[in-house]
This record gives C-alpha cells, sequence and structure tokens, in this order.
C-alpha cells in the first residue's frame, strides 16, 4: 500500500466539486429520482481522483492548509509514480537552490555592511 500523499486542486476543480454537491430537485421519474448531492459529490471525486492519480475513497482533509488541500492514497502506475517523484525532487533541488542564493544575497549584504564600517 502506497503512504499518503498531500494533493492541491486547482480552483476550477475546487468549484466543480461544491457545485457536484449542492442539492438537486427530487423528482420522480418512471420510479426512479434523480441523483442525490451525495453521489454526485463521489462522482466528482472520482474523477478528480482519476485527473489527479489517486483513490477517491482515502481522500482526508489537511488541517490548516486550505480547502483545496487533502491527502489520498497515490492509483498511479510504477511510471507515473518515477515521474511524479522525479517532479518532487526537482522541486525540492530546485526549492534548495532558490534558499542557498537568498543565503548568498543576505549574506553578501551583511559583508558589504561590515566592510563599509571599517572605512569610518
Amino acid at each position: 500500500m502506497y503512504p499518503r500523499v498531500n494533493y492541491e486542486m486547482t480552483k476550477t476543480d475546487l468549484k466543480e466539486l461544491l457545485a457536484a454537491c449542492k442539492p438537486v430537485l427530487a423528482i420522480m421519474v418512471g420510479g426512479t429520482t434523480s441523483r442525490s448531492p451525495q453521489e454526485n459529490a463521489n462522482t466528482a471525486w472520482q474523477a478528480l481522483g482519476k485527473k489527479m492519480g489517486f483513490d477517491h475513497m482515502t481522500v482526508k482533509p489537511i488541517s490548516g492548509r486550505g480547502e483545496r488541500c487533502f491527502s489520498a492514497v497515490p492509483s498511479e502506475t510504477e511510471s507515473q509514480k518515477a515521474e511524479r517523484e522525479n517532479r518532487e525532487q526537482e522541486s525540492k533541488r530546485l526549492a534548495e537552490i532558490k534558499k542557498i542564493d537568498e543565503e548568498i544575497k543576505n549574506l553578501e549584504t551583511r559583508r558589504q555592511t561590515l566592510a563599509g564600517s571599517e572605512d569610518d
């Protein structure tokens, strides 16, 4: 079994999901009624799971991260998993480079400030 993974849906995905949860008129036609909001929501989560590569039955909210963020168990193939892991590693690498660049900039500014005070 895969470990849980954090996901963030787009604003459009959230709008579609919330629209699917809205109450529907219950009109009986031919002995059957329309789908319930719960059925529509389940279908919307299933579609989002297929789109984003997670098992829609494993979705859990992430406290404090907003309504677009959630965790779920991936339902991806091995090649999809490898691609996702590569993207995540690249993202971490780029974030580390950015952090180092900022530290260098801050140190250079501090050095210039200290070197400037030697001129006094």
